[in-house]
């Protein structure tokens, strides 16, 4: 594929075939995503590859503490609620994702079930546990560097006919998956990936999330011979 087809038609797949994927597989998807930008080549990363048993272990695991009421724990600190136009654009996919499924909006039991879903890695075969060394603490640069190893992953899984979506949830008990997937405790959980090849009869997998016009985030400066200094008005 054109880079520019590759990006806009990648999207999100939250339902899988039950069908492994081979290492040999993942290993080519990693050796393209590896040449993502990385500040001053530091390559902060690690992946762990998790599936068969243990990815079953931290999907139970996750599931059981979330139920039970075992609070959300990441390895770094966020904020876990947005507001304003973050949070309507993330209502706008939820809404997006409830339409297609035909979950309604009282289904209490269904829109339960949804939620569950991340924190089982949306059932898929693989799950890529992104990682980085603790003692870059603190390591905003290293988040950057991840994301951008997150995005060449999710393409170039896309170019192999796999699906993925990084999941925030399944890392939200990070005891568990730590545990499980056996992550060194000098090292710190940024997020997990679910890969999988896409089953195309789950509807919810037609769901492609929009973006905002570039005039709503772009600003040019000094494009137009203006200096670009603040209160420099007409």
């Amino acid at each position: 594929m054109e880079f520019q087809e590759l990006v806009k038609a990648r999207k999100s797949i939250r339902g899988y075939l039950n069908k492994p994927v081979p290492r040999e597989v993942i290993d080519a998807i990693l050796e393209v995503a590896k040449w993502a930008p990385s500040s001053m080549n530091t390559q902060p990363w690690h992946v762990h590859v998790v599936t068969g048993e243990p990815l079953d272990r931290i999907r139970k695991g996750n599931t059981e503490n979330m139920v039970s009421g075992v609070p959300p724990k990441r390895d770094f600190p966020m904020k876990e609620s947005y507001e304003g136009l973050h949070r309507k654009r993330q209502i706008d996919v939820a809404v997006q994702l409830f339409e297609a499924m035909g979950i309604a909006r009282d289904d209490k039991e269904r829109r339960t079930d949804w939620v569950m879903r991340g924190f089982r890695q949306f059932d898929a075969p693989v799950s890529l546990v992104l990682t980085y060394d603790k003692y870059l603490e603190p390591a905003a640069i290293s988040h950057f560097d991840l994301g951008a190893l997150s995005h060449a992953i999710v393409l170039a899984a896309w170019e192999h006919g796999l699906g993925c979506v990084i999941n925030g949830q399944g890392i939200m008990q990070s005891s568990v998956v730590r545990k499980h997937a056996c992550i060194p405790d000098d090292q710190s959980i940024m997020i997990c990936i679910a890969m999988g090849y896409p089953d195309q009869s789950f509807i919810a997998n037609t769901v492609k999330s929009v973006r905002e016009d570039n005039a709503h985030f772009v600003r040019y400066v000094g494009f137009d011979g203006s200096s670009g200094v603040a209160g420099g008005g007409r």
